[in-house]
């Protein structure tokens, strides 16, 4: 009995086909549709398993950033010296900023040179407001920048190549032709190389400060052996000051936390501290993970106003358990100003 009716045979016939080829040709599309719906299947599967690999993988990333608790500190918590009109220093992003403004000139007004030497003149007149602000930021409460780079040829040629450097982050052209850049620097990294190691050697010459020993350690550790993973010192409400070595010392001047008994790699990468507007801020900061000590400030010494006295309690408290020296040497210290 053939396998195809009448009207296909005839046109089968007239093709030249026969029958078999017709019946077996018919098969073999069919086989070929079918592979091609389990291809499609499983390409539509393999679809939707990198799909859902691809999701997980994002929500192990958001994960691990929450776990990291990285914190973004609002602009009006932080806490920011304007130095001048065209200039400041941001203590709790860690960085220095400077304002130049550039004007193009007379023969090349109305001329297509006058931008590119209005941001000329702009960046020069930048860099140079940035070195008077990087010369008054405060190294501790007796010292500024100033008084290293006056002393020091070497350190002031390292600090005028690092400003010369700096990050344009800012351009504006203005409607009278002039150009006003904004340039920045870290604190931390190449500057905080050249200075920390400055701040150590005169630590390590001045003479212990005269008057009776400061008495041993009395409180006892922690009950259950508490360790803590950071310092927050509330120092607001004693016109405190911010510096790059600030210390802490307790009401007999003994020194709780300075630049003698940090790392030194430490120091320069992320500075001795970081500086918060707001208390709750600063103590869910990432600096200080998450089992920080709070302790609050009682007055300020030093003529900067960047040494702050806490309780002889709370230092005791510090000083108790060996393992809190581990996060001093690791500058997992916050101050919190006004």
């Amino acid at each position: 009995m053939n396998p195809l009716p009448l009207g296909r045979r005839r046109i089968a016939i007239a093709g030249g086909l026969p029958f078999w080829y017709v019946k077996n040709d018919v098969r073999m599309r069919k086989k070929i549709n079918d592979k091609g719906h389990e291809k499609e299947a499983a390409m539509r599967l393999k679809i939707c398993m990198t799909a859902a690999f691809a999701a997980a993988m994002i929500l192990c990333i958001a994960g691990v950033t929450v776990g990291q608790e990285k914190v973004v500190i609002p602009e009006g918590t932080q806490i920011v010296e304007q130095v001048g009109n065209k200039g400041m220093v941001n203590w709790t992003e860690g960085t220095m900023e400077a304002i130049g403004i550039g004007a193009p000139p007379e023969r090349y007004i109305g001329k297509p040179q006058a931008r590119p030497n209005a941001l000329r003149a702009a960046q020069v007149d930048a860099y140079r407001n940035l070195l008077e602000v990087i010369n008054g930021v405060r190294v501790d409460s007796a010292t500024v920048i100033r008084d290293f780079t006056t002393e020091s040829d070497v350190i002031n040629t390292q600090v005028q190549g690092m400003v010369k450097g700096a990050k344009v982050i800012k351009q504006e052209y203005m409607s009278d032709g002039t150009v006003e850049v904004t340039v920045q620097m870290p604190i931390a990294g190449n500057f905080a190389a050249v200075i920390i190691p400055r701040i150590m050697e005169k630590k390590q010459v001045q003479p212990p400060p005269a008057g009776p020993a400061a008495p041993a350690p009395t409180t006892a550790p922690p009950p259950g052996g508490e360790v803590f993973t950071g310092l927050v010192v509330d120092a607001r409400g004693i016109q405190a000051r911010p510096a790059m070595s600030p210390r802490i010392i307790d009401e007999n001047g003994r020194e709780i936390y300075g630049s003698m008994n940090v790392e030194r790699e430490y120091a320069v990468q992320q500075g001795m501290s970081g500086y918060a507007r707001d208390l709750t801020a600063a103590q869910s900061n990432a600096r200080v993970t998450n089992n920080p000590l709070s302790v609050k400030g009682l007055k300020t010494e030093g003529a900067g106003r960047s040494d702050i006295v806490i309780a002889k309690a709370d230092a005791e408290k510090i000083l108790a358990a060996g393992d809190n020296l581990s996060f001093l040497k690791k500058c997992r210290v916050m101050i919190v100003l006004d």
